[in-house]
């Protein structure tokens, strides 16, 4: 069998799963306002492999949310999975965490989907996929307006999925935009098939040169005198 750990620190949503080729064996996750990820990851991870009955050293690979995302959260779970990698000689797999929040959703043909994390004021990271879950758009960081897409989708029916999606629905887009009533926060058992298909492949990354997918340079906020 091969275990595959996931783990998903992207945004306010902390997440790690174990699977076994391909079927999911236990999952651990937390949605927190104080992105608790640096105390619950850790902890979760071996959760899971408890509740999944192995040890570590039976796993055969490591699959990361790679980004885009919160900065903070992607530091702490490459260095988790980078870690976990090194120490017990495992390959690395990283998935967009665009393209894995689209995975659960099943859309009509002709629809594109559209997923939206929160980057900040009217920005946010996002792509464009079709029904059928394949990229039409690559990954962008956009500052939204109410005739965002127009160009790229037309007229087709869009579900807009995402912590940043509340932005653009409150722009009343111009496209035929529809939304969930749910915020849909990526999750880590959302990458089980993508995982297990590179894990197939054997597309792996370099431990060595491996970094979070941050798309965007890191900004803090001066402190007031």
């Amino acid at each position: 069998m091969a275990y595959i750990l996931h783990l998903d620190t992207t945004t306010k949503k902390c997440s790690v799963s174990l699977a076994s080729n391909g079927q999911l064996c236990s999952k651990k996750e937390l949605l927190s306002e104080s992105f608790s990820h640096s105390e619950k990851l850790h902890v979760f991870i071996l959760e899971v492999l408890d509740e999944g009955g192995i040890e570590a050293a039976q796993l055969a690979a490591i699959a990361i949310s790679k980004g885009p995302g919160s900065y903070t959260g992607l530091r702490i779970g490459v260095a988790a999975a980078k870690g976990l990698c090194f120490a017990l000689d495992l390959p690395l797999i990283a998935i967009n965490t665009l393209e894995l929040m689209v995975q659960p959703h099943i859309i009509e043909e002709d629809t594109y989907i559209i997923p939206m994390l929160d980057a900040r004021r009217m920005e946010v990271y996002t792509a464009i996929f079709d029904s059928n879950k394949n990229w039409v758009e690559e990954t962008s960081a956009l500052v939204l307006s109410d005739a965002s897409f127009q160009h790229s989708v037309g007229k087709h029916p869009c579900l807009i999925i995402g912590d940043g999606a509340v932005k653009f629905e409150s722009l009343l887009p111009k496209i035929n935009a529809h939304f969930t009533k749910e915020v849909h926060y990526p999750s880590s058992d959302d990458m089980l098939d993508l995982a297990l298909k590179k894990f197939e492949k054997r597309e792996f990354e370099s431990l060595a040169y491996f970094e979070p997918f941050y798309l965007k340079d890191f900004q803090t906020t001066p402190q007031k005198k």
